[in-house]
């Protein structure tokens, strides 16, 4: 899945951003070491500059109990700029991979600019992560369905931090193509009623979101939902996000 998710490439800039996410299981009779050993990782190797990483816990879902692994986001050809280092290496295999076990799952996910909204700095705490199973050959579609959403929240609710992302690498199978990542600092905030339906009408005319519904339910076939909570004890770089200028 993403994540993360944060802004570090100008709108305006012809590159775009990914961010790789791993999902990592640890050896539920290795917690400890898994942790101490990725802590010690991030924190020498993944604590600075393009190639700094930030570590995540899953609260709920098919996937609670695992982590994250997310780097960037990063522009493809940091990639190819990434040097190789045998002690890195070395101290993964080390001291991170006789605690895990063999499952995982590496995704890339494209940012999409436009249609998310960073509208001050914030710190990485808790967030939503909505992924969602978008038809084959519909991502286009969706994303113009999502330019009425980004139009709603920021004329609506200009505070509220959101990013949406695109699995560059998606298949047919796992439902996994968009994601809607939401960024929040307490709980409480889950069960506040936003009335999003209604600020949605108010944009666009009475009965307008139930007919963005209908023109959703015809490019998705289904969607889950995860909390993500941001280690900054197993993670290489601190909580804090500077959101750059977008226009």
């Amino acid at each position: 899945m993403l994540l993360i998710p944060i802004l570090a490439v100008s709108q305006s800039n012809e590159s775009y951003a990914v961010v790789e996410n791993s999902m990592i299981t640890a050896n539920p009779a290795k917690i400890k070491e898994f942790e101490a050993g990725i802590a010690k990782h991030n924190k020498k190797f993944h604590a600075i500059g393009a190639y700094g990483a930030r570590v995540y816990y899953i609260n709920n879902g098919i996937n609670t109990g695992k982590y994250i692994w997310s780097m960037g986001p990063l522009p493809w050809s940091d990639f190819d700029k990434r040097p190789e280092n045998k002690e890195h290496d070395d101290d993964w295999n080390a001291n991170v991979l006789p605690y895990i076990m063999a499952e995982g799952e590496t995704t890339y996910w494209k940012f999409e600019a436009k249609h998310s909204h960073f509208p001050k700095d914030f710190a990485l705490k808790k967030l939503v992560v909505d992924v969602y199973d978008i038809k084959r050959f519909d991502r286009s579609k969706a994303l113009k369905l999502l330019e009425q959403v980004h139009k709603v929240m920021v004329e609506k609710m200009p505070t509220e931090t959101f990013a949406i992302y695109t699995n560059e690498f998606s298949n047919t199978f796992d439902g996994k193509d968009l994601a809607y990542v939401s960024f929040f600092d307490k709980s409480s905030w889950l069960g506040e009623d936003n009335d999003f339906p209604k600020k949605y009408d108010a944009v666009f005319g009475e009965g307008s979101f139930a007919h963005f519904l209908k023109d959703w339910e015809e490019v998705s076939l289904g969607s889950q939902t995860e909390l993500w909570n941001l280690r900054p004890d197993l993670s290489g770089l601190n909580a804090e996000v500077k959101a750059t200028d977008r226009k």
